[in-house]
């Protein structure tokens, strides 16, 4: 054969093309690799959970929201911070499973639709999204517009007196508790497996 010697068990032709393509494989993936860690590599940092006082606990009624602002971003100013709408819980009309062992109500005030900011007419009982017209009852459920699930809820525990809000969770139609998920994913039925969630979620 035409640039082999006799006895030889690669040829020279083939020894260049395995060594061009190991070559093409590494450049690639020097530009690929770091690209998919810079994308991928979010999905699975975990944000670290804190609790942030919000007030004594007389601040708090049970049968209207008082607007309360928490950090959940630090070091980035105000853009790291949210309101969050809290109150008491009244067992006359909290009855559902996620919150029955909390003293406190804590609804997100970020829109299940594309994460809009609601706002909560007290005179309606109502949260209502000025961007696309969500609305969410008293216990942040859906009832008109196009948001897919509830509003999302956050954690919250009494210390000394004082009403600390800690981790964001989701819940569905139900107001069962789920994991966090982002605006725009539903959690009933096959949504909870198609929309997994996101430990660097958490608290966004």
């Amino acid at each position: 054969m035409p640039g082999a010697f006799e006895g030889e068990t690669v040829t020279r032709r083939r020894f260049m093309n395995i060594g061009g393509q190991a070559a093409g494989g590494i450049a690639a993936a020097s530009f690929l690799l770091p690209a998919l860690g810079f994308a991928i590599g979010p999905i699975f940092k975990e944000a670290p959970h804190t609790w942030e006082t919000v007030g004594p606990i007389g601040d708090f009624p049970d049968n209207n929201y008082i607007p309360t602002v928490i950090t959940i971003t630090p070091g980035v100013g105000e853009a790291g911070k949210t309101t969050v709408y809290v109150r008491k819980r009244n067992p006359a009309i909290d009855t559902d499973r996620a919150d029955r062992d909390a003293a406190f109500i804590a609804i997100s005030t970020r829109c299940a639709h594309l994460g809009c900011p609601v706002r909560w007419v007290g005179a309606a009982e109502r949260f209502i999204c000025p961007c696309h017209g969500g609305v969410y009852d008293l216990l942040g459920r859906r009832v008109g517009g196009p948001p897919v699930r509830p509003l999302d809820r956050f954690y919250t525990r009494v210390r000394e007196g004082y009403v600390q809000i800690g981790p964001r969770y989701s819940v569905n139609s139900e107001l069962e508790r789920f994991s966090p998920r982002d605006p725009g994913e539903p959690i009933d039925g096959l949504g909870q497996y198609a929309y997994p969630s996101r430990p660097s979620a958490r608290k966004l």
